[in-house]
């Protein structure tokens, strides 16, 4: 008993230690990231498997694991990777800079988001879309653009929307896989019915 206290002892001064607070952070992004990577990918990959995917009920499960598995391990390596090394960078320059981030990110980045699978193409495309606006807010912030005079986000998706139908219907196979399943059921599976039933109440 009196080496468990001793132990909750040790654990809680490491806990609340200054000196060791980046690599603690870096164990605690682990946590995060895997915890995060289930939350997320869990209910997307059950969506979208049983919505789109084929095989059994059995494999469709399987699939849903290994999707959710990918997701959360290589989330929660990349959290503790960049942490730890944005945190060594900042302890040997006595002090974070901006670029620190960059550095880490793009190392880990490419070790653990750089191999081309289904679970990293879709988190690397969401990510991209993302920092192209982040991007054009900071260009305006920092005076490169001029700040809009008129509403720009109706054009943004007026773009968004022509150019990926545009693809869809005439060169489909660039699009991600994803992505060309989902809008095959909403634009050409709704062309074809032959009842009432396979028009109103089932796709097929």
């Amino acid at each position: 008993m009196e080496s468990l206290e001793n132990l909750h002892m040790i654990v809680n001064y490491l806990i609340s230690s200054k000196k060791y607070h980046f690599l603690l952070a870096a164990i605690k992004g682990l946590r995060n990231g895997a915890v995060y990577g289930i939350r997320i990918r869990a209910p997307h990959a059950l969506v979208m498997v049983f919505l789109f995917g084929s095989g059994t009920v059995w494999k469709k499960l399987l699939t849903i694991l290994k999707l959710t598995r990918t997701h959360a391990v290589n989330l929660a390596k990349f959290v503790f990777s960049y942490k730890l090394i944005h945190g060594g960078l900042g302890a040997i320059e006595g002090r974070k800079k901006e670029w620190h981030s960059f550095v880490a990110a793009f190392i880990m980045g490419y070790f653990v988001f750089g191999k081309n699978n289904g679970v990293n193409m879709q988190i690397n495309l969401y990510l991209l879309s993302r920092i192209m606006v982040g991007l054009a807010r900071l260009a305006v912030q920092k005076g490169v653009l001029p700040e809009p005079q008129g509403a720009v986000f109706p054009w943004f998706a007026a773009v968004v929307w022509g150019v990926v139908l545009w693809l869809f219907e005439h060169h489909q196979s660039v699009l991600q896989g994803s992505l060309q399943a989902s809008m095959t059921y909403l634009y050409h599976d709704s062309n074809r019915w032959n009842t009432l039933r396979n028009f109103l109440w089932v796709n097929k």
